[in-house]
């Protein structure tokens, strides 16, 4: 045990010394690494100064420069402000010398002025002497005048004027019974001239507008797929377009009847449709009745536009155009409308350029003069009133509007063009076989059969066929009951008897149908 401990003492004693003798070196490795750190150090700081002093040396010379250049550039400044006042003073100096020199010369001319002056007011002086002595010299006069006549001045003058007035009346009451009396011998024989000229120059053909239209077929074969099972598909074109359709022993021929010639015309061309295309059956059927009547509504804008583009006749309203268009399947008394409108626009166009008129804008009225004719629905107005609004609303000139106004004698004419239309819508239709009465009493008589029916409640469509002998009737299913169907039928019936005057009877046929759609998804 003692062995241990002494051994565990020599060995504390032993790493004692050797950490005193480890301090003892590093102090001395220390101060040897300050000492040449410090060296070191001396070093920097010398060779910063001496930097130092180098910069400082170079700012201070660029200094120097920057100062120099300022110094240069300020010097030119001062020299360009120098040279500026110099200018100046310059300006200033002649102008000075300028305004003495006007002064001087403004001195000399009002010293002219007032020699003038006073030389104007001498003369007028002078004047006014010489004025005051005419005048009473001419005051003598007329004094020595009045006295020699015995009349004073206002009384000779009203004489004399008296005088004047009476040989300038009777002169021209002379001039005026000559020009009368030389105007009645050539006035009749002149307009005989120009109305026979204007004839001439337009020649058209005569125009007889029927009720019937003959649809041809290639084969008789075709007349049964027309009729359809039990007659359906001939009732269904019938109601779909309300004209009577007549297939008879015919050959080859099926007869359309309606006095509505646009009707018939959509009835003619849905016909020629669905028997070029194969299918004829009521669905069918109303599908082409419908895009015909929309292509026909089409054709009337396009008539009327080459119309109006035919005859020369620029900026229309498009409404107008669609009036004109519509009088292609309009009569007036037989005549067709739109050519009896163009044939009153040549000749007014004619008629006006003989006169040494406007014919441009009497064209224009000549071609509106019967556009009341084609209204859309029946109205109690004239139809040359009813036109002459129509032109007002569309936008046309005055002298038009009074032209269509008059051409009747509604109204009073306040230009030159009414009368021209009045006379040339006279002869357009005062031309042998131009017009035919009888029709346009049939058709008005038609139309009064089908506005009756319009007027009760819950009607469709009305049609009058068989020529006025049958009236069609097509009701609102959810507005007309069967019972009331009846009692409607009778109602028209009776309507018919008590307001209307017709040869033989008229059969009232009030349709009501009933349709269930569903679609299958």
């Amino acid at each position: 045990m003692e062995n241990m401990f002494l051994i565990l003492a020599i060995g504390v004693i032993g790493i004692v010394l050797g950490f005193l003798i480890a301090k003892v070196i590093e102090r001395k490795n220390a101060s040897q690494m300050i000492k040449s750190a410090k060296k070191i150090a001396a070093g920097i700081l010398k060779e910063a100064k001496a930097e130092s002093e180098t910069l400082k040396k170079d700012k201070i010379l660029q200094a120097k420069e920057k100062f120099i250049e300022l110094k240069s550039e300020h010097e030119k400044v001062i020299l360009g402000i120098d040279r500026k006042i110099a200018e100046a003073e310059k300006r200033t100096r002649d102008k000075e010398s300028q305004v003495s020199n006007e002064l001087a010369r403004n001195k000399k001319l009002n010293s002219d002025l007032e020699e003038a002056k006073k030389d104007y007011l001498g003369r007028l002086e002078f004047l006014e002497k010489k004025q005051s002595e005419v005048d009473r010299l001419y005051r003598s006069q007329i004094e020595q005048l009045e006295v020699i006549s015995s009349l004073s001045a206002n009384d000779a003058k009203a004489q004399l004027l008296e005088t004047i007035k009476d040989e300038t009346k009777a002169n021209a009451m002379a001039f005026i019974q000559t020009s009368v009396e030389e105007a009645k011998m050539t006035a009749q024989q002149e307009a005989k001239k120009i109305i026979i000229n204007t004839i001439q120059r337009i020649g058209t053909e005569e125009a007889i507008e029927n009720c019937v239209s003959v649809f041809n077929l290639e084969s008789d074969d075709v007349k049964g797929r027309i009729i359809g099972r039990e007659g359906r598909n001939i009732r269904a074109l019938e109601a779909a377009t309300g004209v009577e359709i007549i297939v008879d022993d015919t050959p080859e021929a099926i007869i359309l009847s309606c006095f509505d010639s646009v009707r018939r015309e959509i009835a003619r061309l849905s016909l020629h449709k669905l028997v070029t295309d194969g299918r004829i059956h009521p669905a069918r059927i109303e599908e082409i009745v419908e895009k015909t009547t929309k292509q026909i509504e089409e054709e009337i804008i396009e008539v009327g536009k080459r119309t109006v583009i035919d005859l020369g006749i620029h900026g229309l309203h498009p409404e107008l155009i669609k009036i004109v268009g519509r009088m292609k399947y309009r009569s007036s008394y037989g005549q067709n409308l739109l050519q009896h409108s163009r044939e009153v626009s040549k000749l007014c166009g004619v008629m006006a350029a003989e006169l040494g008129l406007n014919a441009k804008m009497a064209k224009r009225a000549g071609l509106l003069h019967d556009i009341g004719k084609v209204p859309d629905t029946e109205t109690e107005m004239p139809h040359a009133l009813l036109g002459m609004q129509w032109a007002e609303k569309y936008g046309e000139k005055p002298e038009v509007c009074n032209a269509i106004g008059a051409h009747h004698d509604e109204i009073e004419m306040t230009g030159l063009l009414s009368p021209i239309v009045q006379v040339c819508d006279a002869i357009s239709g005062a031309r042998p076989g131009a017009r035919r009465q009888i029709l346009d009493s049939y058709i008005k008589r038609l139309k009064d059969l089908e506005d009756i029916a319009f007027a009760f409640n819950g009607v469709n469509k009305a049609y009058a066929i068989q020529a006025g002998r049958e009236l069609r009737v097509m009701v609102e299913s959810d507005k007309v009951t069967d019972e009331k169907a009846a009692s409607l039928s009778f109602e028209i019936s009776q309507k018919i008897q008590t307001d209307m005057t017709y040869p033989g009877q008229v059969k009232v046929t009030v349709i009501r149908e009933t349709r269930a759609v569903n679609i299958a998804k």
